[in-house]
């Protein structure tokens, strides 16, 4: 059988919050992999269920209380990112607050719970782009996704975002409303620039040439918005 290193990544998640789950129900309390794994797997199960994002972050929020957990890991565990793949694409399921209510915490006591966090400065943008989220639901795109595999309800000139990112710090993400239109910067993936798992419409270096070309005929077959159809194009040829 063959995998997408997307489905790899899955199989990967449900195995640790399995090894989590046994765990836990032998009376087990869970550490911080333990525990960011099985909710994020709740998100993930939510999702493939049909249900809607605010209805999977609900969900994996109810996974895990105070008593399940290990003391100091509910001051770690404050906020858990995890790409699901929902009705209507793959989005970002941000679940904060995962593991409800801060009775039997460390608080103030917790390694490193007044260490101040990093200050970040958005990146300069080389190009900007305007976008339309055409869903009826919201979508949130990371700092690091290849913006041209945004979610395909997304309108905008795709061809211009090959090889991009967002224009924001590391780990932050960019919420369209449904319906919202919003002027995004975006700058080149730096690195090796190798695109792999996204939504599979690379899959790999993306300087390879006839790597660009084949993404946007994959997106235009998938039905991705501002793709041009390529089908059209050659048959005018």
């Amino acid at each position: 059988m063959r995998l997408t290193p997307t489905e790899r990544d899955r199989l990967l998640l449900f195995g640790a919050a399995e090894l989590a789950r046994a765990r836990k129900a032998r009376g087990l309390r869970l550490n911080v992999p333990e525990a960011t794994a099985l909710i994020a797997d709740a998100v993930c199960e939510a999702a493939r269920d049909g249900r809607r994002l605010a209805e999977a972050i609900e969900a994996a929020r109810s996974a895990l209380g105070p008593d399940d957990v290990l003391p100091g890991v509910a001051d770690v565990v404050t906020e858990v990112h995890v790409e699901a793949v929902f009705d209507d694409g793959s989005r970002l399921a941000v679940v904060s607050d995962p593991i409800g209510g801060a009775a039997g915490s460390l608080g103030d006591d917790a390694p490193g719970a007044l260490l101040p966090g990093p200050e970040h400065e958005d990146p300069r943008p080389e190009l900007t782009l305007t976008v339309t989220n055409t869903a009826t639901v919201p979508v949130s795109v990371t700092s690091h996704f290849h913006f041209f595999e945004a979610n395909p309800r997304l309108d905008f000139v795709r061809d211009e975002a090959y090889g991009m990112r967002l224009a924001v710090p590391a780990g932050s993400s960019v919420r369209f409303g449904p319906g919202e239109t919003q002027d995004v910067g975006l700058l080149p993936i730096g690195g090796a620039r190798v695109a792999i798992g996204f939504a599979g419409l690379v899959d790999g270096p993306l300087d390879a040439p006839g790597a660009r070309e084949e993404a946007l005929r994959r997106a235009a077959a998938c039905g991705y918005l501002g793709v041009p159809d390529t089908t059209e194009e050659e048959a005018e040829r």
